[in-house]
Formats: structure tokens, C-alpha cells, sequence
């Protein structure tokens, strides 16, 4: 696997690789987990040109939340990576990225879906993200790109920005990979102390339970997420949204929906949690 971090080099490298057939790309900030290395196979499945980056992206962290504390992990993310078969990593410094100071730079904002739930609770989050995307496909012209689950309205975000823009890359969604115990995996499950690591997965099972509600005729959908952000709350943690939403709008259902989608974030400690869950109707 080759290791590259400048703009000119990855050209070079991708049009050898793009001479051998499609390319797939999975964007990450690193630190690697099994839910990230999943994405990679999934990738590795479809085709054998994988390319990987690895970018702390500042301009998707809010003033006062994690940028600097972000774990940084290349050396052994490079590791797992070439052990999954990845063809290409890409590592660009921010200069690379944003040769133009942050306030400057051109960015790329996905109104309304971009908006809600993390959108609102993380002002520009969002456009940081698509901003980020954006540019990635720009530099790689991947065939295809895959997404994890667990951001479910990150990948709705990209999915509409592809979709608007005419990009012409497919949008992969891989399903969240979880521990043992139903948490869903993520960088910043480091964060949670041994006491908050044994409470985190009730923010699935509170999640499975709505889902069972659901299934059994509940439609107060109002009532349903309050009473999920009570039991969070109750076990400890400090709910910022519990939202039923169409899976495809992420607006509130109507009779036209098909599939819901359960979304929730809330703080344990230092640690800020999503999940969600998907209900066919």
C-alpha cells in the first residue's frame, strides 16, 4: 500500500491505479476501528482499487469541541490498512486541504437536511463536512465512495450533495458495526470512563425498544422521543435529541413513508454519542 500526502503525488498515484479499473474511496479521520476497517472490505469487495484518506477536518469542529484532542493514530491506521488490502492512503496536512486560511475557503453547504439534529446542535457542521467531501471527491474522482451507518445523517447529507451537484460517484452505506454489548463503535468511545463505558449501551437498547413500539402500532411520535430522552436521562446520560424521522427526508413521517429511521445523540461525560435505527414500515 503507498502512502501519500500531497496533491501532485496522489494524481500520479491514482492514474495508476485508475488504469487497472474502478476505484473505490473511503474518507475517515483516522484513529481506525473495526467499524472503519469494515467499511474498507466492503470497498475491497467491490473492487480492488481501494483508496483510503485519513484528514482531521477543522473546519467540521466547532470552537469549543475536540479538534485538538482528536486521537491522531496514522502509523497504525497505515498498519491495519494495508493488512485490509487498501491500495492508497491518503494523509494531506491542512495546508494541503485548505491552502487558503478557514474564514476564506470555499465551502459547500446542503440546506435543510444539513440543518437538523447534529446540524442544529453543531452549528456548520455540516457544511464543514460536505466542504471536506467535496473536495476529497474532487481529488480522488472515486467511482464509488462508502459511508457508515452510524452517521446516519451525515450520509444522508452526502447522499443529497452527490445527488444535487450530479456528482458522479456511488454512495455506499455500510450497516454500524457494534461491540459485544450493542455500543455502537467510535473514535470517541476512548473518551468514556470505565463507570460511563458499562452505562453507554443503553443508548441502544433504548433505541432497540422504541424500534419494538414502533413495530407494535405506536405512532405519538412526540411521546415515544420524549419518553427515550427520559430514559437516557435517567440512566445517566444528557440527551441532546431524540428524533422518529422518514429515513429518506429525515422530516417528521407522513403517510407517504416507508422506512423511519430512530436518531439520537447524547452526552456521557466527555463523550458525545449518536446512534440510530432503521424500521422498514
Amino acid at each position: 500500500m503507498r502512502t501519500v500526502h500531497e496533491l501532485p503525488e496522489l494524481r500520479a498515484a491514482l492514474a495508476e491505479l485508475r488504469a487497472r479499473g474502478p476505484l473505490a474511496f473511503v474518507p475517515t479521520m483516522g484513529n481506525l476501528h473495526a467499524g472503519h476497517l469494515a467499511l474498507v472490505r466492503e470497498a475491497r469487495r467491490r473492487t480492488a482499487g481501494v483508496v483510503v484518506s485519513i484528514f482531521v477536518n477543522p473546519l467540521q469542529f466547532g470552537p469549543d469541541e475536540d479538534l485538538d484532542r482528536y486521537p491522531r493514530t496514522l502509523e497504525a491506521d497505515r498498519r491495519a490498512l494495508q493488512a485490509e488490502g487498501a491500495a492508497l492512503l491518503f494523509a494531506p496536512p491542512v495546508e494541503v486541504m485548505y491552502p487558503v486560511p478557514l474564514e476564506q475557503q470555499t465551502r459547500v453547504e446542503v440546506p435543510g437536511i444539513g440543518e437538523l439534529y447534529c446540524g442544529a446542535s453543531r452549528p456548520g457542521h455540516f457544511t464543514g463536512v460536505a466542504t471536506v467531501v467535496c473536495k476529497l471527491f474532487n481529488m480522488v474522482q472515486p467511482d464509488l465512495a462508502v459511508f457508515g451507518k452510524k452517521d446516519y445523517q451525515q450520509l444522508q447529507v452526502i447522499r443529497r450533495m452527490v445527488r444535487d451537484l450530479a456528482m458522479p460517484v456511488e454512495i455506499v452505506g455500510v450497516d454500524t458495526v457494534r461491540e459485544p454489548d450493542g455500543l455502537a463503535m467510535s473514535s470517541r468511545n476512548q473518551y468514556l470512563s470505565a463507570q460511563e463505558r458499562r452505562i453507554a449501551p443503553a443508548l441502544y437498547r433504548e433505541l432497540q425498544g422504541a424500534a419494538e413500539r414502533i413495530a407494535a402500532g405506536e405512532r405519538d411520535w412526540a411521546a415515544l422521543e420524549a419518553s427515550v430522552a427520559g430514559a437516557l436521562a435517567e440512566a445517566g446520560f444528557r440527551p441532546d435529541y431524540v428524533a422518529v424521522a422518514d429515513a429518506e427526508t429525515l422530516l417528521a413521517p407522513t403517510a407517504d413513508s416507508r422506512r423511519l429511521v430512530i436518531l439520537a445523540a447524547a452526552w456521557l461525560g466527555r463523550a458525545r454519542l449518536i446512534d440510530n435505527i432503521e424500521i422498514p414500515l
